[in-house]
């Protein structure tokens, strides 16, 4: 179904977050009413086997009965992997800008006022990031996944140049540049951010990096050592192809 028009679109990618969903959509809900552009979220079920996709559609159905002006959409993704599933959703609408961020809220929803601020004025894509200067740790990593961290960013500082955090899971682009990258893009698991800020900068296209209070997430998925290495190895797979 064709979904109405709006000037932003919130992608949420999502596997088994029955547990936290409904906490995760209220708030973004109740944030994104009070502001001053219309707004849509779509949640990317990944494959989930819990009870994700029936707790979205009931919020979905409880803000429309409310008359709550930001509805909530989902959208099914049976191809496994975080990329394929913001893939999915990115290319799924037709709104101006859109972006997504992860179900845990790591990043603060107030970010997205800068972050409009800046694609209104200009800007290609704007990323929030844990290393950029400014930044801090409202609650800390713990050391494992600081070290793959700073491993993975070593890595990659080569490859997506000028960059500080090229995987914090909140980014956000016009729709354009956004199409442009995307359709150059093939990885479906983490190295999809990767891959899809090179693609932006290949295209010449102004990223913004915000600094931010980042709370980690206890339940992510993401394995620093196991999940970056392949990510990169996988960026550079792709890198040689292209060529």
């Amino acid at each position: 179904m064709r979904r109405s028009h709006v000037d932003l679109e919130v992608i949420i990618p999502a596997y088994n977050e029955a547990g936290r969903i409904s906490s995760t959509l209220t708030q973004t809900v109740d944030f994104l009413a009070v502001q001053p552009w219309s707004s849509r979220i779509v949640v990317v079920d990944n494959g989930s086997v819990d009870d994700t996709a029936a707790v979205v559609r009931r919020i979905s159905r409880e803000t429309r009965e409310n008359g709550d002006a930001v509805p909530i959409s989902l959208v099914g993704c049976s191809r496994r992997g975080k990329g394929a599933a913001v893939r999915r959703g990115l290319l799924s609408g037709t709104s101006r800008f859109t972006g997504f961020f992860d179900a845990d809220l790591a990043t603060p929803l107030e970010t997205l006022t800068e972050t409009m601020a800046h694609l209104a004025g200009g800007a290609a894509a704007v990323i929030a990031s844990r290393h950029a200067p400014g930044s801090t740790f409202v609650v800390p990593q713990h050391l494992g996944r600081r070290m793959g961290g700073t491993a993975f960013r070593v890595l990659t500082k080569s490859k997506v140049k000028g960059i500080q955090d090229t995987q914090c899971g909140f980014k956000f682009f016009e729709r354009d540049a956004l199409t442009a990258a995307m359709v150059q893009c093939r990885s479906t698991g983490f190295a999809f951010d990767v891959e899809l800020l090179l693609r932006l900068q290949d295209n010449g296209a102004s990223i913004v990096e915000l600094p931010v209070a980042w709370t980690d997430g206890a339940e992510s998925t993401f394995r620093p050592f196991q999940d970056g290495v392949a990510s990169f190895a996988s960026v550079i797979q792709l890198q040689k192809a292209a060529s």
